[in-house]
């Protein structure tokens, strides 16, 4: 990549961050920090502008999160969904979701815009209602991106968005050489939503990749 194409890439990724003063640029700020001390590797900047605009445009009133984390992701969510929403995040690590719980209270979320749900996603998934979500965000197990791919056909309605955050696998993903089975599963996942019937995809290069699909 030419040192333009970087630098407008970076442009890219640092462009609609919220301001540093403003209570939810303070919160993501606080929550990143949790997440590198917490060895957790958080939604970049860009990718994060991503969702939040894909929460406003689909006017998401209900979203389920797979992957809580220190709750940088749940922020940009909750700033692009209605006023009225419920943001329902799922981690299987109940100590981060109490950073998240921090941070969107410093962000000026009411405690009623999340529900918090710890627990393995492929356990927690099933019990959720068909039909009932606006918008779909996984980052969790990689090697569980298939498995969450047909809970949330079940849970989106028509015309609900789905998202796949770190594709790209560090550009592992369209490297020629031999991979563990992570990438390979991820292999798979790109080319199951390509061609998939109910879904009309979109690879954006942002951050680690963000493979999105809206349910048609």
């Amino acid at each position: 990549m030419t040192g333009n194409r970087l630098t407008s890439w970076a442009f890219a990724e640092a462009y609609g961050a919220p301001d540093a003063e403003t209570p939810v640029g303070a919160a993501l700020g606080w929550a990143r920090e949790r997440a590198r001390e917490a060895g957790v590797r958080p939604v970049s900047p860009g990718t994060g502008d991503a969702l939040r605009l894909l929460a406003t445009a689909s006017g998401a009133r209900a979203v389920v999160e797979i992957g809580t984390g220190t709750g940088v992701s749940g922020l940009y969510l909750q700033a692009g969904m209605r006023p009225d929403s419920v943001l329902t995040t799922v981690d299987i690590e109940p100590e981060r979701q109490q950073f998240a719980r921090q941070a969107f209270r410093m962000g000026g979320f009411a405690a009623n815009r999340a529900r918090f749900i710890p627990g393995h996603a492929l356990d927690v998934l099933p019990r959720l209602a068909d039909g009932g979500y606006d918008l779909v965000f996984c980052d969790g197990d990689r090697l569980e991106y298939l498995e969450y791919l047909a809970e949330s056909l079940r849970l989106l309605r028509p015309g609900g968005l789905l998202c796949f955050a770190g594709v790209f696998a560090n550009g592992r993903t369209v490297d020629s050489a031999a991979q563990p089975t992570e990438v390979r599963r991820l292999r798979e996942l790109l080319r199951t939503v390509r061609e998939s019937k109910d879904l009309m995809p979109a690879l954006l290069p942002v951050g680690d990749g963000l493979l999105c699909a809206a349910r048609v």
